[in-house]
């Protein structure tokens, strides 16, 4: 049997968070009435004159570094004409044949920790094209102008993945490293994060790719997936039955589950790429670069090597962890404080996660100082593990420190010696046909009788005290 293979390659677009569009100083921010954040730059009205955001260019810089691309010291806006609705110019400002930056890679691992190196072929800045609307009303189709100039990056790759998992680790890792960075906010529902992607099918062991088809607009990982597999055997079965592979762009049907052809796939010819006449070219200084690198924060590869590391935390938890630098940062915090790594980590992994699922951690009222505290609280035995959870969701529901929960409700748990031998003492006495019944070899009573002191001190008992004290006085009275 013959067997083919899938050459993928993936165009992320990322938009970068400034507070204003890349060539105007109109607002970015999400949300807003329909048409209200534009001028006549954005909108291209005649005569107007664009003037390049400097803080784009150092966001673009910012991902370059983390990616290890390299920069050009000179790089040119250009013209990508094509006529589309929501494109008010009838062309987008691009960049082409000088791009701010080629080469780098992003690597990503398979099931079994396997490293693959997944390169890139260029990174380069561009505006946003406006947004539209075909389903408010039955005879018209709507455009909101907002998001038009909003400054964004194409990260494009080589065709180097072969699944629709190495794709989404791609983009997943991609994604990863723009917020770490904070120049984008990465929300895909409003569009901050997107992709085209291109699917080609070849004979394994061909050198030649075959034909070429780009799926456009995806902004969802899970549709992703599905549509990249989908159209790997549709183009598979297509060759089966003796047909040609058309390069052709396509669109993602999410309600059928399929591709559907959108237009001829455009060629660098078709878009009469000329440049940009009203911008000079992007003058990129080496102290500049070094100033930017200054600014960096540490990226999710070294974090996670170094939480593994430092903290001698499984590579698993160390992975969770530093999903995203809002959670790496809060378990530092919670570590700093609580002085136990992998009891941190347990925590944060099971009960604060519980709570991030319905909001974003940034939300969470439970400060990490708070928690670092409740864990320290644990590991001196001045509450148990169970009170301690009671403790948690009462700070989340507050934001009050543990120390202060656990003085209103009383909760400390009780560790006087002297005190919890009379507790065991009296429900010997009063449990005696039990007593009898342990010392004649019925030991799973013994859990009876710890079940009983901590219902008499409300479950507060130190339970490895209890424990210890209780076998002592049933030893006694065994002789």
């Amino acid at each position: 049997m013959v067997k083919y293979e899938a050459v993928i390659g993936l165009e992320a677009h990322v938009q970068l968070k400034t507070a204003a569009k890349i060539f105007c100083g109109c607002s970015t921010s999400y949300g807003a009435e329909p048409n209200t954040q534009v001028c006549p730059i954005c909108l291209g009205m005649p005569g107007v004159l664009p003037k390049l955001n400097k803080k784009a260019v150092e966001y673009a810089i910012k991902m370059i570094l983390a990616v290890g691309g390299t920069i050009s010291p000179e790089s040119e806006f250009a013209r990508k004409n094509y006529l589309y609705p929501d494109l008010p110019k009838g062309y987008q400002i691009s960049q082409f044949e000088f791009p701010l930056s080629k080469g780098g890679a992003v690597v990503i691992r398979d099931a079994n920790d396997i490293e693959k190196k997944i390169r890139l072929n260029r990174i380069h800045i561009e505006e946003e094209a406006g947004k539209s609307f075909h389903d408010i009303d039955d005879r018209y189709s709507f455009i909101d102008f907002n998001r038009c100039g909003t400054p964004l990056l194409e990260i494009v790759s080589e065709p180097d993945m072969r699944t629709s998992k190495e794709a989404s680790d791609f983009l997943n890792k991609i994604k990863q490293i723009a917020v770490y960075l904070d120049i984008s906010s990465g929300n895909m529902n409003e569009g901050a994060f997107r992709c085209d992607v291109n699917v080609s099918v070849r004979q394994s062991g061909q050198k030649e790719y075959g034909a070429r088809r780009e799926i456009k607009n995806m902004n969802s990982f899970k549709f992703i997936v599905k549509a990249i597999d989908y159209e790997i055997e549709k183009q598979i079965e297509i060759i089966k039955s003796g047909g040609c592979i058309s390069q052709q762009t396509m669109l993602w049907d999410e309600k059928a589950f399929i591709t559907k052809p959108m237009r001829v796939k455009e060629g660098a010819s078709d878009y009469r790429y000329f440049p940009e006449p009203d911008l000079m070219r992007l003058d990129v200084s080496s102290e500049w670069i070094e100033e930017i690198k200054d600014t960096m924060p540490e990226l999710p590869d070294a974090k996670l090597q170094r939480f593994i590391g430092e903290y001698k935390i499984p590579a698993g938890d160390a992975e969770i962890l530093t999903s995203s630098r809002n959670l790496s940062d809060y378990y530092e915090t919670v570590v700093k404080i609580s002085g136990e790594p992998k009891l941190s980590a347990n925590w944060i992994m099971t009960e604060l996660m519980r709570e991030i699922k319905e909001t974003d951690i940034s939300q969470i009222k439970a400060a990490p100082e708070n928690l670092g505290g409740l864990i320290k609280m644990i590991t001196t035995s001045e509450i148990s593990g169970k009170i301690a959870k009671d403790v948690f969701a009462e700070m989340i529901k507050t934001g009050n420190t543990a120390e202060a929960i656990v003085e209103q409700k009383g909760s400390r748990q009780v560790s006087d010696i002297d005190k919890l031998s009379a507790i065991v003492e009296k429900i010997l006495v009063d449990n005696k046909s039990n007593v009898k019944k342990y010392l004649d070899g019925k030991e799973a009573l013994f859990s009876f009788f710890i079940g009983l002191v901590m219902k008499g001190t409300d479950g507060r008992a130190n339970p490895a005290m209890v424990n210890r004290i209780l076998k002592d006085a049933l030893n006694k009275l065994r002789g």
